[in-house]
């Protein structure tokens, strides 16, 4: 792409951006490139430009863009950081200095450089988060131009985009970045498997895109006659996603029915619950599949509701449901921060690294940065929720963290000092594992000190080196002695879904207490407890197969409630605001049209009487409401 059509575009989205500097630093890194060539044959100057691009459709500043054109200048060319620093200031040559690799001399294998490198990076971006932007775009042009190295370099490379740079792209919210490292890492990881993917997903190609479209074009007549402003269109799922999916599940390709989400992008939040209900209107939801992102957000600040639904013929469908500024979070994440800021630079970045950071804190305790980033990847792979404070602030944990993890998150001397907690105020024990949504407070005592029994509970490793550091351990130290509960105990936490009969556990796989379990029915009508992961359940009839759940005695009651209203348009987005209001945990929504009104079925977990009442009472006071009633 040539000079004059990159300002164009810029200019496009950035009509204060630094013209006169972004030409400036294409023509030195033209100049110092000359010559130099790619493995593919092509100019060498080709990749900042295409890096540069990436930048840009991600609506980056000034200083980024001049950065990516710059960014393999001073490794690759004779032009030092010295000079890039005088040309263009502290600010460009930090972003350039932070993506430029280390000297090599210094490291005996290629691995320990490879970490070392990334470890430089790390600590770069907790400075700029915009240094992880360029190397991620830069990550992204080379895996797209993978097919020109050997087989050898393109599975190393493969396997650590899948492994590190695609779920920092996930924490940082870059959804699109995301979802292509992630393909791209199939395609050289499992050739066999992509390609069997693509034939099989292009095979009823026609057919899908046929029903999709109908679908839309119904969903769209229906928003317009609520008086919905709106755009619906159909998206084709990663094959990366769909590919988990079938490991997950343990099954075949015939087995995925949700190849294609249909998005519907609106103008408001009341909008994005009056479509829901529309949706669930027009089509059976199903059970368990509805998830209200908007009201607590993910925790790389993802917004959207989600649910799946059988359309006619038995068709399932998967919607994902948001505002426009929701949808462009969702798709460019931090990025999408320069559409909405009045400046070049958008000061809320540290919020959105603060994972980064709390890793970076516990650093020291990895002698070499081979084990700094295997805990990394550790970290990165994590399933996170997002908790509260009293005041309302979010607080990211990794999932099954306790109050002592969220203590420590706030605050270190909160958690050394943490001597009880409430969870939506209830007092709770410190090892009380939460749940996304939950409100805690701490309640700290002068004289309280952490405990080593904390270590055998907290999940963070902030939280692990803070209390050790109080103990005075090392990670030599640390005591593995948890308790191991007999199988009876374990017995009683087990719960069966809807039947009752003996319980045992299975000796192939001898499951632990918490572990992913699966029950399946045996002849002698006893019901065999196995781990989700045992190679034994595969030769099991899958017909004969037992839900079966770890009793969690914190877990909060769930109560219907159903509501006959008028049909008018935004009532049940009235009544879902006030819900999201009382920071109520919706699970489940379900609607039935009647001849002159409608009547909504909602499951919602509640965490105080009290509270429940108000909301009844305040749902009552809507005159659309014709009637309220409450059940378990």
């Amino acid at each position: 792409m040539r000079l004059s059509e990159l300002v164009k575009v810029i200019l496009k989205y950035n009509p204060k951006a630094d013209v006169a500097l972004i030409k400036k630093a294409y023509v030195l890194a033209e100049k110092a490139h000359k010559g130099q060539k790619r493995v593919g044959g092509e100019e060498y100057f080709s990749h900042p430009i295409e890096v540069a691009k990436i930048l840009i459709s991600l609506k980056a500043d000034s200083a980024s863009i001049c950065a990516a054109l710059l960014h393999d200048i001073v490794e690759d060319t004779e032009i030092k950081i010295e000079k890039v620093k005088q040309i263009f200031g502290d600010e460009i040559a930090g972003l350039v200095e932070g993506v430029t690799k280390i000297d090599k001399i210094h490291f005996g294998s290629r691995e320990d450089y490879t970490h070392e490198n990334l470890r430089k990076i790390l600590l770069a971006t907790a400075k700029d988060l915009r240094v992880m932007l360029i190397k991620l775009a830069d990550r992204l042009h080379n895996i797209r131009t993978l097919k020109y190295l050997p087989v050898d370099k393109q599975k190393r490379i493969a396997k650590q985009t899948l492994e590190i740079y695609a779920p920092i792209a996930h924490k940082l919210g870059i959804w699109s970045v995301k979802g292509e490292f992630e393909d791209l890492s199939l395609r050289y990881l499992e050739p066999e498997i992509y390609r069997f993917l693509a034939s099989k997903i292009d095979e009823k190609r026609d057919e899908r895109e046929k029903h999709t479209a109908e679908i839309i074009k119904e969903i769209k007549k229906q928003l317009k006659s609520k008086n919905v402003k709106s755009k619906v269109s159909g998206r084709a799922k990663y094959f990366y996603s769909i590919y988990k999916k079938m490991k997950k599940k343990n099954v075949g390709f015939n087995e995925i029915y949700d190849l294609i989400a249909v998005r519907i992008i609106t103008k408001t939040i009341p909008d994005c619950y009056t479509a829901i209900g529309l949706v669930h209107d027009m089509y059976k939801p199903i059970p368990h599949r509805f998830k209200d992102y908007i009201s607590v957000p993910k925790s790389n600040g993802y917004q959207s509701l989600h649910t799946t639904v059988i359309t006619e013929g038995g068709k399932i469908l998967e919607f994902q449901i948001r505002t426009e500024k929701m949808h462009h979070m969702a798709e460019d994440g931090v990025a999408a921060h320069w559409r909405y800021q009045g400046t070049e630079r958008d000061q809320l970045f540290d919020k959105k690294i603060s994972w980064l950071k709390q890793m970076l804190e516990w650093r020291n305790l990895a002698s070499t940065s081979s084990e700094f980033i295997e805990t990394l990847k550790i970290d990165l792979f994590e399933d996170e929720m997002v908790v509260f404070t009293p005041k309302g602030d979010p607080i990211t944990l990794p999932k099954d963290s306790t109050t002592v993890d969220f203590a420590y998150m706030v605050h270190t001397n909160i958690g050394n000092k943490c001597s009880k907690a409430l969870i939506n105020n209830k007092i709770v024990p410190l090892e009380t594992k939460l749940e996304s949504g939950d409100i805690i407070e701490i309640m700290i005592n002068k004289n309280a000190k952490p405990s080593r029994q904390w270590l055998k509970f907290v999940k963070t490793n902030k939280a692990r080196s803070k209390i050790k550091s109080v103990l005075g351990m090392t990670i030599e130290h640390e005591k593995k002695d948890d308790i191991e509960l007999m199988p009876i105990d374990i017995l009683k936490r087990i719960d069966v879904v809807g039947k009752k009969a003996p319980v045992k556990l299975s000796k192939c796989c001898s499951p632990k207490l918490l572990d992913p379990i699966v029950g399946f029915l045996t002849k002698d009508k006893k019901i065999t407890i196995h781990k989700k992961d045992c190679p034994n359940i595969h030769t099991l009839d899958s017909k004969k197969e037992i839900t079966v759940l770890w009793k969690d005695e914190n877990r909060l009651p769930i109560i219907k409630l159903a509501l006959t209203m008028v049909d008018k348009v935004g009532t049940l987005a009235k009544v879902l605001n006030l819900i999201a209001e009382y920071k109520l945990n919706l699970k489940n929504i379900n609607t039935k049209p009647k001849k002159e009104s409608v009547v909504t079925t909602l499951s919602v977990e509640v965490d105080s009487e009290l509270k429940l009442k108000d909301v009844i009472n305040e749902i009552k006071k809507m005159e659309e409401i014709i009637h309220v009633v409450k059940s378990k």
